[in-house]
């Protein structure tokens, strides 16, 4: 089912590094579908504490003020390219291609809404708070599609 790739495009659209993280953690630790469309290198171990280490200093990168908008060129080929191998990992591996243009479409598309609505909650909470929100609803959202894909 291609849900899941949709769910965690929308999670890149806001984070670029958390569906990677979330899905090579899950790799690692042997929880996603048996039949997954993932590379192999996903599941390793260095793969998730890299890629979470990146997670986390793009969350904190984001707190500040020379942080870039998310609809940057870079950062929008950054979202796509992360969702995709997510969307993937995320999919039967027959529909790993499929799964993955998913994933990596939604999350450029989802990039727009998302920073629009940030920037408007900044205007009132400021950039810090508004971040520590957002990053919370991204990893909930993260973790929460990944476990229900466990098998």
């Amino acid at each position: 089912m291609m849900l899941a790739s949709v769910q965690m495009g929308l999670v890149g659209g806001q984070r670029a590094m958390t569906p990677l993280a979330a899905v090579a953690i899950a790799a690692a630790r042997g929880e996603l579908p048996e039949d997954n469309g993932a590379p192999k290198l996903l599941g390793h171990p260095l793969v998730a504490a890299g890629a979470l280490a990146l997670a986390v200093a793009e969350m904190a990168g984001d707190k500040q003020k020379t942080a870039p908008d998310r609809i940057v060129p870079i950062g929008l080929a950054a979202r796509f390219v992360t969702s995709a191998i997510a969307g993937a990992a995320l999919a039967p591996r027959r529909q790993r291609n499929l799964a993955a243009l998913i994933g990596g479409v939604t999350a450029v598309v989802a990039s727009y809404p998302g920073w629009r609505l940030r920037m408007a909650a900044m205007k009132r909470q400021g950039q810090t708070p508004t971040g520590f929100v957002e990053d919370a609803a991204v990893v909930a959202g993260a973790a929460a599609i990944v476990r229900s894909q466990q098998a």
